[in-house]
């Protein structure tokens, strides 16, 4: 159901913001576009935000009119938020970007929606601080915090849920609502912080996060280690976790995956399937845990143990893993990938895994398999030909295949990308009718007239 933008609502946002409202087919095209497999028709308008007040007029008009709102990061996203399924206003976020107050005595910051995670760290290493999650693209804290993000580094420091402290957050009537404080903790009533987190955009659109921080590691190491199957790599892993070393990062990148980041960056990898590790801490601490993985893996097959130590040679090894999404699209020349985000528990991670393999290897269909494997977390992109619906329908009946594995497995649909178009039927399944109709009374609660990111989570 497509509600298009009134022309009284059109010329309200012209007389705001002049040039930042841009009508243009290339700027709408830019923000109707992710990095899923849909294609939707573009929203009808694009409106660059500066300020809370800014986003706050735009959904006030919104709620009046009842047209859409979809909150815009930086488009890195891989489930279709931020598609304008049912017409209606991008709002921009990126020109909020200003760090707004850094608290180093307390390991807090608290920045407008906009910044990205690499301005973030930039801005804040005189401090002597970091904050560690990594999903990979350079996506804007907003957007991370809408999608209850994770990434790399969750195995040791979380996800945004354990990192975001309180939220500026325009609700659908256009208020602007403050949620959670500074403090490590709080007992004061429902806990709105996380409710907004990972609701992508469908409660409210948030325009300021407050962060925890985390000290610099005094020391910081990484390695890569082959291993002759997929299953040998992820029991390497199993044991790490269970044993209770403190490993910051653990990446599994398959064969497939280690050959296309060899080709796309000139990389001279062993291509076989890889663990890449990191390690922070003392000096001593890091030797420790390095050499006790070191052993682990030789007990599962692992070999040709590397260290990169310096600065460059972990920058290069980690730039490599965080391409290897572009790379493998290289696989296959003009090919959009289906991905999966499947999370299981630990334990269980090995079977997940190869018996998914074990399904996309029987199709025939070229895939690549990167994971966060530290936490149970592991994607499939499976790459199709666009123009050919039957290879999509075979990627999807294979994700279907690997969702109802990783449930029967007490896992979930999605560990960090979030429901957005793609995992709509999934979410039922998980969380069963009960669940979604908290959910759906909860939005509706929230967001009566349907206008903030709707079709999202759940099908209107």
């Amino acid at each position: 159901m497509e509600r298009t933008l009134p022309a009284p609502a059109l010329a309200a946002l012209q007389q705001r913001f002049g040039d930042r409202l841009s009508l243009a087919r290339a700027v709408r095209e830019q923000h109707g576009r992710d990095e899923s497999p849909f294609d939707v028709p573009p929203p009808d308008a694009v409106v660059f935000a500066e300020s809370t007040d800014d986003v706050a007029f735009v959904v006030a008009l919104a709620h009046g009119h009842g047209f859409p709102v979809i909150p815009f990061g930086v488009g890195s996203s891989l489930e279709g938020h931020l598609l304008a399924v049912q017409g209606g206003i991008s709002i921009d976020l990126s020109r909020m970007n200003r760090l707004l107050q850094v608290n180093a005595e307390d390991l807090t910051v608290t920045v407008q929606a906009g910044v990205t995670r690499e301005q973030l760290n930039r801005e804040i290493r005189d401090t002597g601080l970091f904050f560690p999650i990594d999903p990979g693209a350079n996506a804007t804290i907003g957007g991370m915090a809408a999608t209850r993000a994770s990434g790399t580094n969750a195995v040791r420091y979380g996800t945004m849920r354990e990192n975001v402290l309180a939220l500026t957050v325009v609700t659908a009537s256009g208020e602007v609502l403050h949620t959670g404080t500074r403090a490590r903790k709080s007992s004061a009533g429902y806990d709105l912080t996380r409710l907004f987190v990972g609701s992508e955009g469908t409660l409210g659109v948030m325009t300021e996060v407050t962060l925890r921080l985390y000290p610099l590691p005094q020391a910081v190491s990484a390695a890569v280690c082959h291993f002759p199957d997929v299953a040998s790599a992820v029991n390497t892993t199993i044991a790490i976790i269970q044993m209770g070393v403190p490993i910051a990062r653990c990446e599994l990148l398959d064969a497939n995956a280690v050959r296309a980041v060899n080709r796309a960056e000139k990389m001279a990898l062993a291509e076989a399937p890889m663990l890449l590790m990191e390690f922070h801490g003392s000096d001593a601490g890091v030797q420790e845990q390095a050499e006790l993985v070191q052993e682990i893996a030789a007990e599962h097959g692992g070999q040709a143990f590397e260290w990169a130590t310096t600065p460059e040679a972990r920058t290069r090894l980690w730039t490599a893993r965080h391409r290897a999404y572009l790379s493998g699209l290289q696989m296959k020349p003009g090919c959009r990938a289906v991905t999966t985000d499947a999370c299981v528990p630990i334990s269980r991670l090995a079977e997940a895994i190869v018996d998914s393999v074990a399904e996309v290897e029987a199709s025939g269909l070229p895939y690549f398999i990167v994971g966060h494997v530290g936490d149970g977390n592991f994607h499939v992109a499976y790459l199709i030909d666009p123009e050919r619906p039957e290879e999509r329908e075979l990627a999807e009946r294979l994700n279907h295949q690997l969702v109802q594995r990783a449930l029967r497995l007490e896992g979930t649909c999605t560990g960090e990308h979030g429901v957005g178009l793609h995992k709509q039927g999934f979410l039922r399944e998980e969380a069963g009718e009960g669940g979604v109709a908290v959910m759906r009374a909860l939005k509706a609660a929230l967001d009566p007239r349907g206008i903030l990111n709707p079709g999202k989570i759940f099908a209107a």
